[in-house]
Parts: C-alpha cells; structure tokens; sequence
C-alpha cells in the first residue's frame, strides 16, 4: 500500500507551528516512514500535487488575497486538511489587526515605524497580494481537523499526523488540548 501523501503551507504566521513540528525530534523519523512528504515551505516542493494529496496542513492566518488562494488550492487538493496552530484556528495573533483600520495598520507598518527609511510608502503594485480581514482558515475553506495552540505541542502534533498517517481521523480531548 502507498504511504499518504501530506503536504504543508505557511500562511500569516510566526513559524512556530513549524518549529513546533520539528520539536518532534527524532520522532519525524517514524512519520517519514508513514508518509510521502511533499510540498512544505521547508523543502523544494513548494505546492500540493496536482494530482492530490491525502492531508494538507495549513498553519497561519488568512490575511491577504495570495493566503486566501493558498487555502483554496489546499482544499482542491488535499482529502483532508487540518488547520494547525491558533492562527490557522481562531485568527489568533494575526487577527489583533482586525481592532484596527486596515490603512492605519498598513501605515504603521511601512511609514511610521522607528526603523523606516524617510519617504517610505505603502507598497501598492498591482502584483502584489492584496491584504484582506484576517480570517482562520476554517473561515475560508471546510477544515477537516483543528489542532489548536500557539504552537500546538510537539506531541499534539506527532499524534495527529500518526493518527492520519495511519488512516484514522484523531481525537484531541484531555491531555491532547493542553498547553505547556
């Protein structure tokens, strides 16, 4: 039988998550005995297959128009997809902009801030993504499995992907959904 495909994309985030996913240690071993890793920010593939994938991860917030495209093509392509890490949950730490004016905060960020060169602008070239309301993924596309934290815990997540690597949709219930 062939091993699951999984698949993994970045979206408005920190990298915790994915730091947290290589706190698995010598564990990520075992996983890569269970699945075919594909596309993840760390290796060379950088998008799920054409063909599909068994489970896409998606960490981070939906925070502009190329996250959101992001989130689609996972859906399209991927049986099953698992929103991973509060971001990608709730909105998280990337949602606070959503207390503010979208202009006020893309202001802040580019022109008045300590560090900014004199003269500074919003960048405004028509390539470039379009910043949105920050949404969770599941706000966006269907998401199969939640694995909430800021970051989940490496063994919340070595659990979750054991579990889907091996065919069964995992359960997050007592010592599973607690935060160090």
């Amino acid at each position: 039988m062939a091993k699951p495909k999984v698949c993994d994309d970045w979206l408005a985030g920190c990298a915790g998550c994915e730091m947290s996913l290589l706190d698995i240690d010598e564990r990520i071993l075992q996983l890569v005995d269970l699945v075919d890793l594909r596309s993840t920010p760390i290796t060379d593939l950088k998008v799920p297959d054409e063909s599909g994938v068994d489970v896409g991860i998606l960490t981070g917030a939906v925070n502009n128009t190329y996250n959101e495209e992001v989130a689609h093509t996972m859906r399209k392509r991927a049986k099953i997809v698992v929103a991973l890490g509060d971001c990608a949950v709730f909105g998280g730490v990337v949602a606070m902009r959503n207390f503010f004016k979208l202009e006020d905060a893309l202001q802040r960020a580019y022109v008045d801030t300590e560090s900014t060169e004199p003269g500074s602008k919003v960048p405004s070239d028509p390539e470039l993504a379009r910043p949105m309301l920050v949404k969770a993924v599941g706000e966006v596309v269907k998401v199969d499995v939640n694995v909430p934290g800021c970051p989940p815990d490496a063994d919340v997540i070595f659990h979750v992907l054991s579990e889907l690597a091996q065919g069964r949709m995992p359960e997050l219930k007592g010592e599973l959904l607690h935060w160090h």
